[in-house]
């Protein structure tokens, strides 16, 4: 896919991981929109939308369609990262993981992904669109010890995105998903402790985190091949859980 005049939906793109996805795609002069929470966006092209909530979903889906049509690009980037375990010991005994935490961690990481593609997908085909669909994933997939939830979520991204590459490819849209490992973010910091972190960089081979940019790379390198489909591209640094 030639990325110049692609129109490209990015969710959760005011910062962080998705706002390097936004910049790589703007280098290339693609039309991007952000769908954001965030409503102090001010320099990029935005929906002010909360992705875990249908209602706003289509609202947000049918303003854009309005404006621009379909969308050729669906990027389904917005989450949370949450680290809880299962069982914890306290001074007053044992803790059970919240379940509000729980059910606020599967409805951003994967309930908004099913919201979101099932409003766009629906465009594209209308309109005979052969988009592309990224659904970003997590190496923490696998299972992640501590983050129960959010391991959860992930492996359900990458489930959905095998469904609906077999799906949707028939009417030519493909679907991928890009499985990051641990990124130098903010976010990262905020869900984990340094020294957490640190002994996370011991078991990386490269000994190091991962870069924004370095994904943002990644997924634009997935769209722009028309033949990767239905696969999980895992860009963790040789990281094993």
């Amino acid at each position: 896919m030639d990325l110049r005049g692609k129109k490209i939906i990015v969710t959760g793109g005011a910062k962080g991981l998705g706002r390097a996805m936004v910049e790589a795609f703007l280098s290339r002069e693609s039309r991007v929109t952000v769908f954001d929470i965030d409503e102090q966006v001010k320099d990029l092209e935005h929906v002010v939308c909360d992705v875990t909530d249908h209602v706003q979903v289509s609202s947000a889906v049918e303003e854009y369609f309005a404006s621009h049509g379909s969308p050729d690009v669906l990027i389904n980037n917005a989450g949370i990262l949450h680290s809880e375990l299962l069982l914890k010991l306290s001074e007053s005994g044992l803790l059970k993981h919240q379940i509000e935490t729980w059910d606020r961690v599967i409805r951003t990481n994967l309930n908004s992904v099913f919201y979101v593609t099932s409003c766009v997908v629906e465009k594209m085909v209308a309109t005979r669109t052969k988009g592309v669909v990224v659904n970003i994933g997590s190496v923490s997939a696998a299972g992640n010890p501590g983050a129960s939830a959010y391991s959860a979520a992930k492996a359900g991204v990458h489930s959905i995105t095998g469904a609906w590459a077999r799906e949707l490819g028939p009417m030519g849209i493909r679907v991928i998903a890009v499985a990051p490992g641990f990124m130098d973010t903010e976010s990262a910091s905020a869900a984990m402790s340094e020294r957490a972190l640190q002994e996370t960089v011991k078991r990386v081979p490269l000994r190091r985190l991962g870069k924004p940019e370095e994904v943002a790379a990644a997924v634009v390198s997935v769209v722009e091949n028309d033949f990767f489909n239905g696969k999980v591209f895992e860009l963790d640094g040789g990281l094993v859980l």
